[in-house]
């Protein structure tokens, strides 16, 4: 998979081009760049996210999960080559059963607010968003895998959920918006 870099600061990315794992030169304002840039923001984010407390499962999982942003990125970076499988997206589609199964039915809107750990998931989950909005441009001009749309897209919405299980870690609740209709007390 590419060249393993042993020397960061190569100086040759000073005019502006940037190397694939297929040894290409292409612009770092490509698509395909602006994409990989948000797949490594967005794991730097879950990086972040570990550093708060959690349960040991909730962990695991995101630990998982950086390990397999690593895979999307890489297949990114090689035009043409599968590195994130379908078993991935299924494995985000267990997660997103089980721990929405914990929960209770949402009232109306929640703010992407509450504890720490919580508010750091909704911050990952916009920029799943927007990494998966990148995705798409690319895939629009290039042919990519399907699996790399649908990672993102299941992702961002299991950091919603892992939001608010984390939010309930230490007997918490969502942070609901103020609505005319909640406070009339409609269901």
């Amino acid at each position: 998979m590419g060249n393993r870099l042993t020397q960061i600061a190569t100086r040759t990315g000073d005019a502006g081009t940037t190397g694939l794992g297929n040894n290409q030169r292409v612009s770092k304002a490509s698509l395909r760049v602006h994409a990989m840039g948000d797949v490594d923001e967005l794991n730097s984010h879950i990086g972040v996210l570990l550093c708060e407390a959690m349960p040991a499962d909730v962990r695991e999982l995101l630990v998982e999960i950086q390990h397999q942003l690593f895979n999307l990125g890489g297949e990114l970076s090689i035009p043409g080559y599968e590195l994130l499988q379908p078993e991935a997206v299924a494995a985000l589609d267990a997660a997103l059963e089980r721990y929405n199964a914990q929960l209770p039915r949402l009232r109306e809107f929640i703010l992407p607010a509450g504890t720490r750990a919580a508010a750091l998931a909704h911050v990952c989950r916009t920029v799943a968003r927007r990494a998966e909005r990148s995705v798409v441009a690319l895939g629009n001009d290039e042919a990519i895998g399907d699996a790399l749309r649908q990672y993102l897209n299941r992702l961002s919405d299991l950091m919603f959920v892992l939001a608010r299980v984390l939010n309930r870690v230490d007997g918490g609740d969502d942070v609901y918006w103020k609505s005319e209709r909640l406070a009339r007390g409609d269901d």
